[in-house]
């Protein structure tokens, strides 16, 4: 029978802390690349977010250069834009940037936090829900959704997994905009009886080049079929995708709900309604007489609040400029983007005093978001305000498209009255895609 080894104290230590550190290697093993990369964004490893950008074209470019030092990841069913992110990522960054042309295999990477999805409007949702339940924060490009539905969906899923979703209406985040907005709230022109917005006209024929094409075969670097999603079945066309989905229902709801988001989203801010909304909406519209896109060229809509506050939306005509304009019974309040001014010109000059509204202030809109990642609380924009501002510009298209009066219960968020009308706030989604429950 051999001896025990005896070792000396200083000895037993060594040895004891060796083994711990390789027990540690070994535990640890799957995130040394991860915690390598944390560390060469210079950041403290325990406060880097590891964003993955969903849809990197267009939009998807400028938050990818808004949050460039935090992506880790890019996924487009487009190679060629999903190569070009990578790119430039790994050359602003200096680290490997991951690729994925399947946003679910990109959920499935638990060394991403949180993702922020860009893609054609009727991909937002479900991917949005995906990442909830993957355990990843959001933020989501606006509208946040195609219809009320998903909207209501969506809202439950971050709810229930008590995640964070900055919806991407960056003009909360932009002091103009605030300061016309606490001035409004603050009575700084009386009692509100008026809203006017004014939304700009279809590009359509500016960003179709050329303006027609026939149908035909999806570019080799294109997964057409993943592209159209939950979308209905039909041919490829080259005017239909990227920049140009916008104005095809399948895929989007045209200005409305293009600038819509942004400006209708200021009204709702103002008027103080983001838990709200109006409560009989009519419209009108005019079409492109050579069929070119399918959303309306021109359209009017009015949307009447319980409170006797009414919201006239102009889109393409010229009637209003574009941005908000406040009524009151002491003056008005216009604000856009770069501009905001009073009529009278002092309303603006006074100071707000400590008896004033104060709102939710946010300097930058995707900072704000990584905050809120941080501090667990809701961003400026968050998925209630998103989906609230979304169900505006979608039941001004549902009027405008029926030629019918819409009454909404916004409490309840559901059109009441008509039976056949409320079938509007959904959609069917082409299989196998599935809205969860």
């Amino acid at each position: 029978m051999s001896k025990p080894t005896i070792f000396s104290r200083r000895e037993f230590i060594r040895k004891a802390r060796n083994a711990t550190v390789a027990a540690g290697i070994g535990l640890a093993a799957p995130n040394i690349f991860l915690n390598r990369t944390k560390a060469a964004t210079g950041e403290n490893p325990s406060e880097f977010i590891r964003v993955g950008f969903i849809g990197v074209g267009g939009q998807g470019n400028s938050n990818l250069q808004a949050l460039m030092k935090n992506a880790v990841a890019v996924c487009d069913v487009d190679q060629t834009r999903v190569q070009a992110a990578k790119a430039r990522v790994e050359k602003a960054n200096g680290r490997p940037c991951a690729t994925f042309s399947d946003y679910r295999k990109l959920l499935e990477d638990k060394s991403i936090d949180a993702v922020l999805i860009a893609t054609p409007d009727h991909w937002h949702t479900l991917p949005a829900i995906h990442a909830c339940q993957a355990g990843k924060d959001v933020y989501c490009e606006k509208p946040l959704t195609l219809t009320i539905a998903e909207g209501q969906a969506l809202v439950k899923a971050v709810r229930h997994y008590k995640r964070v979703l900055q919806t991407g209406s960056q003009q909360r985040s932009n002091a103009k905009f605030l300061k016309a907005c606490e001035y409004v709230r603050s009575g700084r022109i009386g009692k509100v009886k008026s809203v006017k917005v004014g939304l700009s006209g279809v590009n359509y024929v500016e960003k179709a080049k050329p303006i027609t094409v026939p149908d035909g075969e999806p570019p080799t670097e294109l997964n057409y079929d993943m592209w159209l999603g939950p979308a209905p079945q039909r041919p490829y066309n080259k005017n239909r995708v990227h920049y140009l989905f916008r104005f095809f229902w399948d895929y989007a709801g045209g200005q409305m709900t293009n600038w819509g988001a942004h400006h209708l989203d200021i009204a709702q801010w103002g008027l103080g309604m983001d838990d709200g909304g109006p409560v009989e909406i009519v419209g009108s519209g005019i079409y492109n007489a050579e069929k070119l896109y399918e959303t309306p060229q021109k359209f009017d809509v009015t949307y009447k609040y319980a409170n006797g506050v009414v919201i006239d939306c102009s889109g393409g005509t010229g009637k209003y400029k574009g941005g908000t304009l406040f009524g009151g019974e002491k003056g008005s309040i216009f604000v856009s983007r770069g501009n905001v001014e009073s009529t009278p010109e002092e309303v603006l000059d006074q100071p707000l005093d400590e008896k004033s509204v104060r709102l939710y202030a946010s300097e930058d809109h995707h900072q704000n978001w990584l905050d809120c990642i941080k501090n667990r609380k809701d961003p400026i924009c968050s998925v209630d305000v998103g989906h609230r501002s979304a169900t505006v510009c979608h039941l001004g298209n549902i009027a405008v498209r029926t030629g019918k009066k819409v009454n909404w219960d916004p409490k309840k968020q559901e059109i009441v009255g008509d039976a056949e009308l409320a079938k509007w706030v959904s959609r069917p989604y082409r299989a196998p895609w599935k809205l969860p429950a």
